[in-house]
């Protein structure tokens, strides 16, 4: 069953020489107890288009059209009060950086707490118990001590699993995870990719993983949605965007990455250019400036998302390559 469903939604950040669009018409969904990753560029809209759900996003920066059903209410539409009463309890979120996220001056049990005084009502000295059995949930030894902990006395790893504690405080439905591992060692990414992982499992929720990192994600998502200059470009299960991608600008991610095939000291390929500035992209596709395949027809309009032949599941927004051309 789908639990949320993004319709054509449009961002745009309001500038003195007129309103700039960074997401332009993003069409996606998340079904209960999926994973779907959104990988793409920095600047492509990724944190946006989620951050749009929940009524975070920066000044001067405003969802201007669309619909985001969940739970058959338009997320878009909500008031301030109603959207306080979905962070958390309903949508949890976890940002990227815990250092700059969590209060320096409060203590880190303290901090869950609070959410859990919010949003469920209890007592000051039932939400500190709970908040202790969150800080187990999330893997982090001596919770009880931990608790009491000011977010500088923590690792960067503790840190996450801390934002995790918050962002499950509320037993949500969905679950954001912003670039989590971003500051991270590689060992300690791998153990936040597994305990979201299992904590999915354990309380059937379902997780959207914002990443750059393909790699990544190839462990974590059931399906990855491709972004690029604000447009879904690719959207189909993790296995086919590793074995069969199809879009150049998929194809070209891809081939960016190291193997331990590769020749030592070899150059590793990358996408010539640049992403559009914020508007200012160019007619039709915005990816054609920077595509080995593209066409005259590429500059007329820009492609909509249309299932591969054979595979309704794989969606893909270029002609180029559904004619065969590519």
């Amino acid at each position: 069953m789908t639990l949320l469903e993004i319709k054509g939604l449009t961002i745009d950040i309001a500038r003195d020489s007129g309103p700039a669009r960074v997401v332009d018409g993003i069409d996606l969904s998340v079904t209960e107890g999926e994973s779907l990753g959104i990988v793409g560029e920095s600047g492509c809209g990724k944190s946006l288009t989620m951050m749009s759900l929940v009524g975070l996003l920066p000044n001067r920066i405003r969802a201007t059209g669309g619909k985001a059903l969940f739970g058959g209410r338009d997320l878009l539409k909500l008031s301030a009060k109603e959207l306080r009463k979905v962070r958390g309890s309903e949508i949890g979120f976890i940002f990227q950086d815990p250092m700059t996220s969590l209060n320096p001056v409060i203590r880190v049990g303290d901090q869950i707490a609070e959410a859990l005084v919010y949003q469920k009502g209890m007592t000051k000295a039932a939400a500190k118990a709970q908040a202790v059995e969150l800080l187990a949930l999330v893997g982090i030894p001596a919770p009880e001590e931990r608790a009491n902990a000011w977010p500088h006395e923590l690792s960067g790893g503790m840190r996450q699993r801390v934002m995790i504690a918050m962002g499950l405080a509320g037993n949500p439905k969905m679950l954001i995870a912003d670039e989590p591992t971003t500051a991270l060692d590689v060992t300690i990414q791998a153990q936040i990719v597994d305990l979201v992982r299992e904590l999915k499992d354990r309380l059937k929720m379902s997780v959207v993983w914002i990443t750059h990192d393909l790699a990544l994600i190839a462990g974590l998502a059931d399906r990855i949605a491709v972004l690029y200059a604000g447009t879904v470009v690719e959207d189909a299960p993790v296995e086919a965007i590793f074995d069969r991608p199809t879009h150049p600008y998929t194809r070209a991610l891809l081939g960016s990455l190291p193997t331990l095939a590769g020749a030592a000291m070899e150059r590793l390929p990358s996408i010539p250019g640049t992403p559009p500035e914020p508007g200012r992209r160019p007619p039709g596709c915005p990816f054609a400036p920077r595509c080995g395949f593209v066409q005259p027809s590429c500059s007329q309009s820009v492609p909509k998302l249309q299932a591969m032949p054979g595979d309704r599941r794989h969606k893909v927004a270029c002609p180029v390559v559904l004619e065969g051309v590519a």
